[in-house]
């Protein structure tokens, strides 16, 4: 059987830099951004898990109705390696294969399409020994990253607000990068700026 990828939406952060907005709910075109990355991921038929706080009403309102599995994330306020903990421990204790990949995907980063998913997705199964990261034509490595579950116990003990970054770091000889289109793997809306330029209207 081809390893099968666990899409794990991290929707848990403060949201610090939106200066009293939410940005996980903020709309394009009539969708919150939450919503759309949440849908993009599961048309790709995979499993996806979305990583909320457990008072972010809001958020799980924008998710209600979708196939997704809810990670609580109590302790959220300790960093984004909380998410990866729990998210991980959901997916280990449920017999995943030797060679699944667990995709940690970003949900403030509008720009992915499910076609780009998918092109890394298989990437990943036809060498699932790999971590796995999108970048650009012009050389800048993002999101989103595929691990292989060989990683995972490495990734169950990141702490601070850290994605996987110090696991990417310690095992550069293990990545390969997918160009993917245009700068969707690195554009991230974080700021009510970057909000404004993404729709091409003032603050």
């Amino acid at each position: 059987m081809r390893p099968v990828v666990h899409i794990l939406i991290l929707a848990a952060g403060a949201s610090s830099r939106m200066r009293g907005a939410d940005k996980l709910v903020q709309p394009i075109a009539g969708v919150p951004i939450l919503r759309r990355v949440a849908e993009t991921a599961l048309a790709t038929g995979l499993p996806v898990l979305v990583a909320l706080p457990p008072d972010a009403m809001a958020r799980r309102t924008a998710v209600s109705g979708l196939e997704v599995r809810v990670v609580e994330v109590p302790d959220a306020a300790q960093g984004m390696s909380r998410s990866l903990v729990r998210g991980i421990a959901i997916i280990s204790s449920e017999a995943a294969g030797d060679q699944d990949g667990l995709m940690v995907l970003p949900a403030d980063m509008p720009g992915f399409t499910t076609a780009a998913l998918d092109r890394l997705v298989a990437r990943f199964q036809a060498d699932p020994d790999l971590i796995w990261r999108g970048g650009t034509k012009d050389g800048q490595v993002g999101h989103p990253a595929i691990f292989p579950r060989s990683f995972w116990p490495e990734l169950a003990k990141v702490t601070g607000d850290e994605g996987g970054r110090s696991v990417l770091r310690a095992n550069p000889d293990r990545i390969s990068v997918l160009e993917l289109p245009g700068q969707m793997a690195i554009l991230d809306l974080d700021t009510p700026e970057d909000w404004a330029a993404y729709l091409g209207r003032p603050i």
